[in-house]
């Protein structure tokens, strides 16, 4: 019974994307829709094999409701027709510990998921996975544009993935960097609109390994 139930649920899940994406097609051809990039994502752990991520998730949200710090948030159109509410990173408003403290270090994300279009190794570790690259925009950044002093990312960065230069402005080391969005989801940049909008442009963010 339990598994006719996942079969059944799987089989509507796939159905409700399917229409969302007919939907946006059509919307698409009539001009409702000037613009879908397919830009790449920074996936959750687990998910960086992008093929097998957007064919095996059911776009169930099970992985979003699950993480504890609210890192995760479904795509949208934006983010690309076919990754339409499979997950991505949401590292303005939280970021990845691996779930230390609620899970042991297994991510509840994956853990989660029903389909294992997030998966990691049994030997997976924070340190081990990598979900995406830190990239600092210095023309953006508070200690390198006005030399304030602001080094909120380098305290948060929980794996020496930042350093700071001879004149206290942060750097990032990629070789220690996971892409975890701690120091992005502190960042206070001076970017037009990032105080009055709660810093929601940041100065130095999370994207694919492949584009760092």
């Amino acid at each position: 019974m339990g598994d006719e139930k996942k079969r059944e649920g799987a089989g509507m899940s796939r159905r409700t994307f399917a229409l969302g994406v007919g939907g946006a097609g059509v919307l698409l051809a009539m001009g409702g829709l000037k613009l879908v990039p397919a830009e790449a994502q920074v996936r959750p752990p687990g998910g960086q094999d992008e093929n097998r991520l957007v064919a095996s998730c059911i776009r169930c949200e099970r992985c979003v409701e699950a993480c504890p710090r609210g890192a995760l948030r479904p795509a949208h159109i934006e983010d690309g027709i076919v990754s339409v509410r499979t997950p991505t990173t949401n590292f303005n408003d939280g970021w990845c510990d691996f779930c230390a403290d609620e899970n042991d270090g297994v991510p509840l994300c994956v853990a989660a998921c029903p389909t294992e279009a997030l998966a990691l190794p049994a030997d997976a570790t924070a340190e081990t996975t990598i979900i995406g690259k830190a990239v600092l925009i210095r023309e953006w950044c508070l200690a390198w544009d006005k030399n304030n002093g602001c080094r909120f990312c380098y305290d948060a960065c929980p794996y020496e993935a930042i350093e700071l230069d001879e004149n206290g402005r942060p750097v990032v080391v990629p070789d220690n960097c996971n892409g975890c969005g701690a120091c992005q989801s502190v960042c206070v940049s001076q970017k037009e609109g990032s105080y009055t909008t709660g810093a929601t442009s940041r100065a130095i963010i999370v994207v694919p390994e492949s584009e760092a």
